[in-house]
């Protein structure tokens, strides 16, 4: 079949690519180049562990106080705030014990298969090089400080992750510019990265084209149907093009296509900040997350990326990049002989769901389009397992995985 697949990030692309393995010719529609936006600007990290959703129990605690901060890791415009209510109201329903563990039950279904799925493509793209398998470190000041986040680390090894305490010195052995701020760690030895992400979404989208892939560099507005399918796809400007099918993927745009394919659903932008120190010192061999601070340090090609903070603005304001200055001063302060006399700053969309679980199955309103968006900063850990799930229900074979939680119908 033709299938048209709206957007050339992360899922997009590996969902175009594995559909080709299947045979059916591939047209992306996107007015970006691949590996723009968020594939962009991500942390890189490719998890397993990752698991856990943004609204855990007992957060609405710390909420009132992340709000008066302007800079703290979680933040509110004042204009969007009454759009945004609703949601983050919805967030914190599902952030009960009980809610949080069939999250993350669900989450560890699309995340424990993160290297099997993206194997195949690397290998057929030559673009192995790009990931790595090195671990991740969860460091903390102390392990007393460490219990506090004990109940959802418990958790995530109760779904199969392999975590390792690590303690002082073994710590400072396998990072030695961590030495003097965290003095007690945990390794997902299972968990990699990408060096650089824009370049691994562009490789595979590169090797889609190879293989008769098209890019339309146009906005999608809305579809031709007939007799409750799609035929083709509508634009900002020229003629329709006809399809037999549609994957919607276009991450925090997604909404209103999905209204009109028959799916309603409460999807927001987390607007995302990094930093990244290009003229860093510092010689890590993992991915370290800080987790009293948030902070989410990746050493990658084009230098050491700071990521970790959550702004709630709609997808029209300007970027506030106070914000990613106040990365890269938390990075100072945990590093204090970084070098940051080269850096760059970067605002990006994440596409979330107030139950931190995307929208991966068929659309509501046509038997011939599916959606795959909604994967808050977690689309490059599961890009290409949506992709492989989505090809299976294209080709109407059983999925892989239980895709039951990600119906778009769920709220």
């Amino acid at each position: 079949m033709h299938i048209a697949v709206i957007g050339t990030g992360i899922v997009g692309v590996c969902t175009g690519a594995w559909l080709q393995r299947d045979g059916h010719r591939v047209t992306f529609i996107d007015p970006l180049d691949a590996g723009e936006a968020c594939s962009f600007g991500n942390a890189g990290s490719l998890s397993p562990s990752a698991c856990l959703p943004v609204g855990m129990p007992n957060m609405w605690k710390r909420v009132p106080r992340w709000l008066l901060d302007p800079l703290g890791p979680l933040t509110v415009r004042w204009p969007h705030a009454l759009a945004v209510l609703p949601w983050l109201l919805r967030m914190l329903r599902h952030s009960t014990p009980e809610e949080v563990t069939r999250i993350a039950t669900a989450l560890r279904s699309l995340l424990a298969p993160i290297f099997d799925c993206y194997e195949p493509l690397l290998a057929h793209a030559g673009a192995q090089q790009l990931v790595r398998r090195s671990g991740c470190l969860y460091v903390y000041s102390s392990r007393e400080v460490a219990a506090q986040w004990q109940w959802g680390m418990n958790l995530r090894r109760s779904l199969g992750v392999n975590l390792v305490d690590v303690e002082r010195d073994e710590l400072e052995h396998l990072e030695p510019d961590l030495k003097g701020r965290f003095r007690f760690g945990i390794l997902a030895p299972d968990n990699g990265s990408t060096s650089d992400p824009s370049a691994l979404v562009k490789a595979l989208h590169e090797r889609c084209v190879i293989d008769g892939a098209r890019h339309e560099r146009r906005s999608a507005t809305g579809f031709e149907k007939q007799g409750g399918r799609v035929t083709g796809v509508r634009f900002d400007r020229g003629e329709p093009l006809a399809a037999d099918g549609v994957v919607l993927a276009a991450g925090a745009w997604s909404a209103p296509l999905a209204a009109q394919l028959g799916s309603r659903v409460p999807l927001e932008t987390q607007r995302g900040y990094h930093v990244t120190v290009r003229s860093s010192n510092l010689g890590l061999r993992h991915t370290v997350m800080a987790v009293e601070h948030n902070l989410m340090v990746n050493p990658m090609a084009m230098g050491l990326r700071l990521a970790g903070t959550v702004e709630f603005a709609g997808l029209e304001a300007p970027p506030n990049y106070a914000r990613a200055d106040a990365l890269l001063a938390q990075g100072r302060q945990l590093f204090p002989h970084l070098d940051t006399s080269e850096v760059s700053r970067w605002m990006g969309h994440r596409p979330s769901m107030p139950d931190s679980l995307p929208v991966v199955g068929r659309a509501g309103g046509a038997d011939n389009a599916w959606l795959a968006f909604g994967h808050g900063h977690m689309g490059m850990c599961m890009g290409a397992s949506t992709g492989r799930e989505i090809a299976h229900l294209v080709a109407g074979r059983p999925t892989q995985v239980d895709l039951h939680p990600f119906r778009a119908d769920r709220f």
